[in-house]
C-alpha cells in the first residue's frame, strides 16, 4: 500500500519568520490596535527628546567628563553609599569644565537622578542612558521622566517647613499636575492652592479613623494628625513645589499663573496612560509573579498580551521586573521563555544591559541576540540573520517544544516551514547535533503529528537515535 500524500521531503521555502517567541506560533495574529495618541499639540517625540537633551545638557556633560576622566578604583566618589563626588574630584571637574564646584555638584546630583550615573554600593558609574544618549530618544526621555519623578529631591524643601506637611503635599501633587495637564494652559496659582488644600484634606481623612457618635469633647484634628502638621499653611509648600518643578523643566511660572511645559504635559499624560492601562488589567495578573503573569497571558491575543505586560510593568520597578522576566525565561517551559522576551520588548531600552548579560547563557542566547538586533533597529523580519545556523536550529527546537506543549498538531507540522534547512534530512541532522534537551520529545511529537508516513518514520528514527546516542 502506498500513500497518496506526496513524499517529497523538501521543505517549502518561505520567507523566514522571526522565532523569538512561541506565542507567535501558538496564537493567531490580529491587526494591531493603534497606540494611544498624546494630546493634540504635543510635540513630536524627536522634538521632546531634543528638549530633554537641552535641559539635561549640563548633567550629561559632567557625567561624560566623569566617564572619561575617572578610571575605575581611583576613589572619585565618597564611600557613603550615595556616589557623591569627593572634594578633590569636584574641584578637578570644576577646573576641567570651567564651572564652580557648586555647579559641578548640582549637575552631578541631576545626573544621578536622571540615571545618567548609577550608584552601585559605594561607587558610581555611567548608566545605560548615558551610553545611549546621542542615539536613543527613548533613553533621553526616560532619563528626563526619572528626573521629573524625583522633583522633590532635585530641589529639596527649606528646613523650616514641617516634614509631615511636605509629605502630604508630595502625595497630593499628582492630582494638581493632572489638573494642569487637562487644563492645557495657564492656571492661577490660587486655584491650584484650593485644589491642593482639598486633596491634602482628603489624604489626611483617608488615613485616619474618625470616631462616630457623640464626642465628649470637640475634635480639633483627626486622630494621627499632629497640630503642627494640620496648622502648617500650604501656600509656602505649593510655592516650593512649583519652583521645584520649574527647576526640572516641567513648569513655567509667572504673573501668578503656572503652566506645564511641553515636556511636563507629555510626562503627566504618560503617567495617566500608565494608570489607565493598569486599571484595565484583567483581575489578578498584575499582582502575580512574572511566571504566573506570563502563564495568564499565554492564551491572550498578541495585542491583549502586550497590554497586560504594560500593566504588569507599570506596577513595579523596571529593574526588578526585568530580573523576574529573565528568571522566568530560564525555566523549563519554552513558551514562557518566548513570552518573557516579548514582555522585555515592551520594556525596551532599560532592559538592554540585562539582556546583554545573558547572551552567554545557551538557553537564552538566541532570544537575547534577536532582542538586541531588534532593539538596534533591525527589521524583525530580518533579525534572524544575526543567528548562526546552530543558534537558529536550537531556537527552532525550542519553539517546537512550546508548540508541542501548548499548541495543536497541525501547528507543529506547519512549524517545519520556518526551519532554515532546505530539506527534512538536513533539518534532522542538524537538530540531532544541536543538543537541545527537548529534542527527543519534539521529534516524537512531530512524527506523531505529520501525515506523511515516510517522513514520520524518518523523524521517529532520528528521535530513537538521539535517545540511544546512536548514529
Amino acid at each position: 500500500m502506498t500513500s497518496r500524500i506526496p513524499r517529497d521531503s523538501r521543505l517549502r521555502l518561505v520567507r523566514p519568520r522571526p522565532l523569538a517567541a512561541a506565542p507567535r506560533a501558538v496564537n493567531q495574529r490580529r491587526p494591531r490596535r493603534p497606540a494611544p495618541r498624546p494630546p493634540e499639540g504635543t510635540p513630536a517625540r524627536a522634538e521632546l527628546a531634543r528638549m530633554a537633551r537641552s535641559g539635561l545638557a549640563a548633567a550629561a556633560r559632567v557625567a561624560h567628563w566623569a566617564d572619561t576622566a575617572l578610571s575605575p578604583g581611583r576613589g572619585g566618589t565618597h564611600s557613603d553609599g550615595q556616589g557623591t563626588l569627593s572634594d578633590a574630584t569636584a574641584e578637578r571637574a570644576a577646573g576641567d569644565l570651567g564651572l564652580t564646584v557648586a555647579q559641578v555638584r548640582a549637575d552631578w546630583d541631576t545626573a544621578r537622578l536622571a540615571g545618567l550615573v548609577e550608584v552601585h554600593g559605594d561607587s558610581a558609574r555611567p548608566g545605560w542612558r548615558l551610553r545611549a544618549w546621542d542615539r536613543d530618544d527613548s533613553a533621553v526621555l526616560r532619563g528626563w521622566v526619572a528626573l521629573f519623578d524625583a522633583w522633590s529631591l532635585a530641589h529639596p524643601e527649606p528646613d523650616d517647613l514641617e516634614h509631615g506637611a511636605v509629605a502630604d503635599v508630595v502625595s497630593a501633587l499628582p492630582q494638581v499636575l493632572s489638573f494642569l495637564q487637562l487644563s492645557a494652559g495657564p492656571v492661577p496659582v490660587e486655584q491650584l492652592l484650593d485644589l491642593l488644600e482639598q486633596r491634602v484634606m482628603e489624604l489626611r481623612t483617608e488615613r485616619c479613623e474618625i470616631a462616630y457618635g457623640p464626642q465628649p469633647e470637640p475634635v480639633v484634628a483627626p486622630a494621627g494628625i499632629s497640630a503642627a502638621v494640620e496648622d502648617t499653611p500650604l501656600a509656602p509648600l505649593l510655592d516650593w513645589a512649583l519652583h521645584a518643578l520649574t527647576s526640572v523643566g516641567a513648569l513655567t511660572c509667572g504673573d501668578g499663573q503656572a503652566t506645564l511645559t511641553p515636556l511636563g504635559s507629555w510626562a503627566v499624560w504618560v503617567k495617566l496612560e500608565q494608570i489607565c492601562v493598569a486599571a484595565q488589567s484583567p483581575a489578578g495578573n498584575i499582582e502575580q509573579a512574572a511566571e504566573d503573569m506570563l502563564r495568564g497571558c499565554a492564551q491572550l491575543r498578541p495585542n491583549a498580551a502586550r497590554d497586560e505586560y504594560r500593566a504588569w510593568l507599570a506596577a513595579r520597578p523596571v529593574g526588578s521586573a526585568v530580573t523576574e522576566l529573565l528568571g522566568a525565561a530560564r525555566g523549563d517551559d519554552a513558551l514562557l521563555r518566548g513570552l518573557a522576551f516579548e514582555a522585555l520588548r515592551v520594556v525596551g531600552a532599560p532592559a538592554e544591559p540585562d539582556v546583554h548579560a545573558v547572551v552567554d547563557e545557551p538557553t537564552l542566547r538566541p532570544y537575547a541576540l534577536l532582542w538586541l538586533a531588534e532593539h538596534d533597529g533591525v527589521d524583525p523580519e530580518d533579525a534572524h540573520e544575526v543567528l548562526t545556523r546552530e543558534e537558529a536550529t536550537w531556537l527552532w527546537v525550542d519553539t517546537a517544544a512550546a508548540v508541542a506543549d501548548h499548541g495543536e498538531a497541525p501547528m507543529l507540522v506547519r512549524h517545519l516551514e520556518s526551519a532554515v534547512q532546505p530539506t527534512v534530512p538536513a533539518l534532522l541532522t542538524e537538530v540531532r547535533a544541536v543538543g537541545h534537551p527537548r529534542t527527543v520529545q519534539v521529534l516524537v511529537a512531530l512524527a506523531a503529528a505529520h501525515p506523511d508516513p515516510a517522513l514520520a518514520k524518518a523523524v521517529r528514527r532520528a528521535a530513537f537515535q538521539v535517545h540511544t546516542g546512536g548514529s
